[in-house]
């Protein structure tokens, strides 16, 4: 059955509905990067998404797309906003070790704080600014750039990956956030959390009869015996697409100039995530009636932003759509440890876990959050401490609060788990500054003090645990037996900000080998319970995203089979710009030139394996990728016995 054409049909939306709007100055394009957080490729068909349908098959359907590794948000949104790759930006998660305790020097009125901060936080983003020079990504992003050459600048949606799109407007003035140019709307805008809004933009959301600021999300995460939501992140949503189309985009387009947007949807991500479909049985996972009706929500609204378009000749025959996702998705495991049913054996595991009022949190053998942390610190023999909470010891000192999951719950000094799964051990619980010897965030290892001897214990540790689906050491630790080099990751380049030792690839295993893609599960101990949704490993589920462009400099009805990712966008769209995105760092990139009208039907490419020494445990870590040129895109890892590679 032949699609339905959203273009088309949203010309027969009376015109009176918008201010009139001008094409921008003869051979400058606008441009709308629409993202889509944790869009798997195979969730986009004609009858649950026809918006994201409609600009796969009538514009460019690129069939071979990658999110970059970690397969998480802001590594993502760094890449998406500077073409450049986690070596050069430094964003290596969501959360990371900076060096210092966030907020040390007081910005924004705060105490020094977390050493694990999460980057998906807008003061997080300014301090650490703060201390790397006015942008601590060093390399310009794709609005940076428009917005130096003129262009009208704004980007709406998810906290965190949505301000990042323009980072040097968060650096703080005399520690506060200062007007930026850029408009950047989040669900902080309106508290001190968020970017200030000129009162132009803010008296033009009034004008459009919107509320000030979004509505919260109302989503609970449920916990191991409640379920999660059931609703997906629709009124919250309804209102960021409603300030682009009605407030910000009518002015843009009534103004002259181009322009350059970035609209980030949190679904289906967030709901994804909370979803209750699934408490505790890994089917039907993230393929719930819930997960699924936030693939909708975001098909609803780039509908609205293609109709406003559509709507305005001036803009439709001189504005480019570039469709994303940060990454895919899986569904969580903190038992199973594959599709058999075998179940983990981390000492982690092991103990009952029971908050401060002596309600179990964690069902009985399933891995708690902050089970790498546990178990690391365990197997060092060092004390564990949470470094994302404090406490005030004897002396009266504010100290990292100590974590000891033999205790029997929870009490007022001591957690039996990290708060949110982050870990500093060794040492003493100082703050600042800080004395660990090891701090794990997510899949990321760091020893500040380069202890080869304490990475090759860590390394052996590791190779041993039914979770690990790879491992990879920093290159200046040189060969390690059952380790890649973090260089084949695209994780050693120019970035200021500290690179972590280790870093680990989750296991993962499909529930239906027949489908893998859309029936991948992941292991280990998330934040999300048995049967929500999560990602981050180095599977080919988690990064196979969904990527289309549609406009007047894309091809039409065209399938791109050579493999591209998030950091192809920023220089892709930077050249149709005419802009040149300055920077340091030389893991880049490239210019998508086979989807663009005029560029070759295809580009060469080679599809690749490298295997690492046995470790003593004789399995290796194991990576498929493919390359184009120099550029390399990463499929999947695992950690396999020598006769075998990646399922």
């Amino acid at each position: 059955m032949r699609k339905i054409n959203l273009f088309a049909l949203a010309l027969a939306i009376p015109l009176l509905a918008f201010p009139a709007a001008q094409a921008p100055p003869a051979g400058q394009r606008n441009i709308i990067i629409f993202v889509a957080d944790g869009l798997r490729h195979g969730s986009v068909n004609a009858t649950d998404t026809p918006a994201l349908w409609h600009v796969r098959t009538d514009g460019v359907h690129f069939a071979n797309s990658h999110s970059v590794f970690p397969t998480l948000t802001m590594p993502n949104a760094s890449a998406i906003a500077t073409g450049h790759l986690p070596g050069d930006t430094g964003e290596f998660a969501n959360n990371i070790f900076p060096g210092f305790a966030i907020f040390d020097s007081g910005n924004f009125g705060r105490a020094a704080g977390s050493l694990t901060p999460s980057v998906e936080d807008n003061q997080v983003l300014g301090d650490l600014d703060d201390h790397f020079g006015g942008n601590y990504l060093q390399e310009e992003s794709l609005l940076s750039a428009a917005r130096r050459s003129g262009y009208n600048t704004a980007a709406v949606g998810k906290l965190g990956p949505t301000a990042i799109q323009d980072l040097p407007e968060l650096a703080p003035e005399h520690g506060r956030f200062r007007q930026p140019t850029t408009i950047i709307i989040d669900p902080a805008t309106g508290t001190d959390e968020g970017l200030p809004l000129s009162p132009e933009t803010a008296a033009t959301i009034k004008a459009a009869g919107l509320p000030a600021r979004p509505p919260a999300r109302n989503q609970p995460a449920g916990n191991n015996t409640t379920p999660g939501t059931l609703t997906t992140n629709a009124a919250h949503q309804q209102w960021l697409v409603d300030a682009l189309t009605k407030a910000i985009l009518p002015r843009f387009a009534s103004s002259g100039r181009p322009f350059a947007v970035v609209f980030w949807s949190g679904d289906p991500d967030q709901t994804q995530h909370s979803q209750g479909d699934s408490l505790n049985r890994l089917l039907p996972g993230v393929n719930g009636p819930t997960s699924k009706a936030a693939v909708r929500n975001a098909d609803n609204n780039l509908k609205q932003i293609l109709e406003y378009i559509a709507a305005h000749p001036a803009l439709a025959g001189n504005t480019d759509v570039f469709v994303t996702a940060d990454h895919g998705f899986s569904t969580v495991s903190r038992h199973e440890i594959d599709r058999d049913g075998h179940v983990t054996s981390s000492y982690s595991a092991g103990f009952t876990y029971r908050d401060a009022a002596g309600r179990q949190e964690v069902n009985d053998g399933y891995f708690p959050q902050g089970s790498v942390a546990i178990d690391l610190a365990h197997a060092l023999n060092l004390p564990l401490f949470d470094p994302d909470s404090q406490i005030t010891d004897a002396k009266g000192n504010k100290v990292y609060q100590p974590v000891d999951p033999t205790i029997r719950q929870q009490i007022a000094g001591v957690r039996q788990r990290p708060a949110t799964g982050n870990g500093a051990i060794g040492g003493t619980g100082r703050i600042t500054p800080p004395d660990a010897l090891v701090l794990v965030t997510s899949s990321s290892i760091y020893i500040p003090d380069n202890n080869r001897d304490l990475v090759l214990r860590i390394v052996r540790f590791l190779a041993e645990q039914d979770y690990v689906g790879g491992i990879f050491v920093n290159a200046r630790f040189g060969d390690v037996p059952g380790t890649l080099s973090m260089s084949a990751l695209n994780m050693t380049g120019a970035a200021k900000l500290p690179a972590p030792a280790v870093i680990i690839s989750f296991k993962s295993f499909a529930t239906d080998p027949k489908d893998p893609l859309m029936t991948s599960v992941i292991v280990g101990g998330f934040s999300q319970q048995e049967g929500q949704g999560s990602h981050g490993p180095l599977s080919r589920a988690n990064s196979f995203n969904n990527m289309a462009a549609i406009g007047p400099d894309f091809k039409k009805l065209f399938v791109d089979a050579a493999p591209i990712g998030n950091a192809d966008i920023a220089p892709t769209l930077a050249s149709i710009m005419g802009l040149k995105l300055s920077g340091i760092g030389s893991l880049r990139g490239r210019v998508l030139r086979e989807a663009l009208v005029g560029g070759p039907s295809s580009v060469a490419y080679d599809k690749k394996m490298i295997r690492s020494k046995p470790a003593a445990s004789g399995k290796s870590t194991v990576l498929l990728y493919q390359q184009v040129g120099q550029e390399r895109y990463l499929d999947e890892a695992c950690f396999a016995a020598a006769s075998r590679s990646c399922e």
